[in-house]
This record gives structure tokens, C-alpha cells and sequence, in this order.
């Protein structure tokens, strides 16, 4: 099928990634929000991104232009009624998401995909919530999405061979590298990330190592570009406990279960970078 106008929902920092990538490979896209003052920071964040790739000579001022042309902003979800595709990137919960959907499949037409951006919660119980749930797929894209190349789709075991292909030769569109991932708890990326990050976390708990010496062990010995706990600091450690929870609970195996620590800090509202105070200092 032609995907020619797409909406995103939800003008934070991966709704708008997701929005500005597809203006740039040429898509028409509308960007969604509840809140006005959410969609005017995420649209003004594209436009900055933007200017700053025309200033570093990554396209040009012509490209630059057209992209930001490509985009509109939007409160109404009603608008979402001529879109081909619509990708949902609001908040991790399911009751949230599910009424997304439910919304979603009476406003947009019927040969509409229906993607989450979700990066741990399962496709195949969003799919059920709508009545085509062979059109409803997972689009997990990697932060920050302008730069990363990955985009994890997770296959329902509702959706059909045609959504996902039409996915894929999108994603492909959005010079991004797809890889096909079955609906399992956490997926591909989050299964084998959150456990590092959680055992990383269990190393300080248990007193073997400072935050610094973890890091440095993974980026100097294991090559890591940056270290998990500082990575973790960047993801958010509410986002972290978040998706334990959902490995924990998903597979019913004690590997997955968060360590103390982290619900520690969680519970202090030292959140990582977003709050000034994680593994590190940011204030």
C-alpha cells in the first residue's frame, strides 16, 4: 500500500524525532498532542534540528525548508481521519494506549496501519483492543531517532504479512534499518539491554564497584561507547523500573526482577539527567 500522510502522537522528544524523520524523507506528516504547549516545544525542537543540519552542511537551506513545510501541528485527533499511517508515542501504559487505539480505529480510514512506538509493552494486546487488528504493528524506534538507524517492528500475532511488509519498505524509506522482531516482552533491544543495566545496578548495590569504575570497566573493556549506568541516567530510571517490571512480570522469571536499588532511587525522584540527580550529578 502508498503511505502518503502520516500522523505521530505525542510532541515529545521520540514523537517529534519520529515526525521530523518522516518530513525529511519527504511524507507529509501531522504531529499530534493533547497539550499546545507540548506540540509548540516539539515542533520548535524539529525546526532547531534542522537548522542546526542545514548550519553543519548535512542538507541544505532548500531541503531544510521543505522538511519543516512537510510538517503541521495538531490537537484535534480527528485529524488523523486522511492519514494512511498513524504511529503512537505517548506514555508507557496500556490503559493509555489501548483507548489511543480504540480512538483510533473509528477516526482513521480503514485501510489505515496502526503502529506503537512502545518499547516494551505487547503489540499483540493493543492489536486486540481495535477491529483490525491485522493492521496494527510495533514501530520501536531507538533515541534519539534523527541519529539512530535502528527501528525494531514488532510483529502482533494478529498482524498480517501486508502491514508488515509496508512497514518495512517505509522504514527503509526513512533511510532507517528494520528488523523484524516477534511480540515478546521487551522485544529484542530492552530483553538484553534492561538486564545489563540492572545487573550494572546490582554491582554498586551490592558494593563492588562505583558508578564511575562500573562505566569505565564497560566502555575501555567491553567497548561500549557509554557506560550503562550512565546510559541508564540518560534513559530515565523510572523509564528502567518501568520496563524490569515489564520483563519481571511478562516472563515470571526472577532474572528480571529490578534491583532494590534502583526502586530506591525511583522512590527519591532521583530520575537521572531529566531531574538534575541519578547514578550522577546533572545539576
Amino acid at each position: 500500500m502508498s503511505i502518503n500522510t502520516v500522523m505521530v502522537i505525542g510532541a515529545g522528544q521520540m514523537g517529534a524525532g519520529i515526525a521530523q524523520v518522516f518530513a525529511q524523507s519527504g511524507i507529509q506528516v501531522k504531529l499530534n498532542d493533547l497539550q499546545q504547549d507540548a506540540l509548540d516545544k516539539g515542533l520548535s525542537g524539529i525546526e532547531k534540528r534542522l537548522a542546526r543540519a542545514a548550519e553543519k552542511g548535512k542538507m541544505s537551506a532548500e531541503d531544510q525548508t521543505a522538511a519543516f513545510n512537510r510538517l503541521s501541528g495538531t490537537t484535534n485527533l480527528e485529524d488523523a481521519s486522511d492519514c494512511d499511517l498513524v504511529i503512537e508515542a505517548v506514555v508507557e501504559n496500556m490503559d493509555v494506549k489501548t483507548k489511543v487505539f480504540q480512538q483510533l480505529d473509528k477516526i482513521t480510514p480503514k485501510h489505515a496501519i496502526l503502529a506503537s512506538n512502545t518499547s516494551s509493552l505487547p503489540i499483540t494486546e493493543i492489536a486486540a483492543a481495535t477491529n483490525r487488528p491485522s493492521q496494527v504493528i510495533g514501530m520501536h524506534f531507538m533515541n534519539p531517532v534523527p541519529v539512530m538507524k535502528l527501528v525494531e517492528i514488532i510483529r502482533a500475532i494478529q498482524t498480517s504479512d501486508e502491514t508488515y511488509q509496508a512497514i518495512e519498505d517505509m522504514t527503509k524509506q526513512l533511510n532507517k534499518s528494520p528488523v523484524e522482531v516477534e511480540d515478546f516482552p521487551g522485544f529484542v533491544s530492552n530483553r538484553i539491554l534492561m538486564p545489563m543495566i540492572n545487573e550494572a545496578i546490582y554491582t554498586v548495590y551490592e558494593g563492588v564497584a562505583s558508578p564511575e569504575d562500573v562505566d569505565t570497566v564497560m566502555k575501555l573493556g567491553m567497548n561500549h561507547p557509554m557506560g550503562p549506568l550512565t546510559l541508564a541516567d540518560f534513559i530515565g530510571l523510572d523509564t528502567c523500573l518501568y520496563i524490569m517490571e515489564v520483563l519481571h512480570e511478562g516472563f515470571g522469571d526472577s532474572k528480571y526482577r529490578p534491583c532494590p536499588l534502583l526502586r530506591k532511587y525511583v522512590k527519591a525522584g532521583w530520575l537521572g539527567k531529566k531531574s538534575g540527580r541519578g547514578f550522577y550529578s546533572y545539576e
